[in-house]
């Protein structure tokens, strides 16, 4: 299974777009949203294209094939222009691998959770990494709208025991090979 993973849009139709873009480009077959899917929260500029109700129109057709995880920007009124469901966290397994989702603001690389499987992967700092701790691979998706520190726009992929981390164009920024674990 391929999967395309990004982040923090923030009410940007422009990017929602290229998120969307990007998943026909990588022929995914789930598309997650590591959270702040609508609103730009009170520390962020207002994204390019900022449109709420355009990024939920481009996310409600994408429904059946989508994870959406809260993330701390994210509110119940989210609900009601979306036709898919927010989790606070979850755990899933692709291809014998377990995969730990979450939006970062309360786990992360500096706080992970017990039992975070192979791999977890989060947004919330809006910088784009891939790193391992104690044996997990561990992932941010970066900030599909408003990176931060210099680095792209960018999304991950988990396919055939790897993750990459790419810009909004689909080019290689890295990549790590997934130990399965469990």
């Amino acid at each position: 299974m391929k999967i395309v993973i990004a982040s923090d849009l923030h009410g940007s139709a422009y990017y929602a777009d290229k998120v969307r873009e990007a998943f026909e480009r990588e022929e995914g077959e789930l598309l997650v949203l590591l959270g702040d899917i609508y609103n730009p929260g009170p520390r962020n500029p207002i994204s390019k294209d900022y449109a709420p109700m355009q990024v939920a129109k481009i996310l409600n057709a994408l429904k059946d094939r989508l994870l959406v995880i809260k993330g701390n920007c994210d509110s119940e009124v989210d609900a009601l222009i979306s036709e898919f469901d927010f989790s606070e966290f979850s755990q899933i397994f692709a291809d014998g691998v377990k995969i730990t989702l979450t939006h970062g603001h309360k786990f992360n690389k500096d706080n992970m959770p017990v039992n975070a499987g192979d791999v977890m992967c989060y947004g919330h700092f809006h910088t784009g990494f891939i790193t391992e701790v104690d044996g997990v691979v561990v992932a941010n998706a970066g900030s599909a709208a408003l990176p931060k520190d210099n680095t792209a726009h960018s999304y991950l992929t988990i396919y055939d025991g790897v993750i990459s981390l790419k810009d909004m164009d689909g080019r290689l920024i890295d990549s790590k090979k997934i130990n399965k674990t469990r």
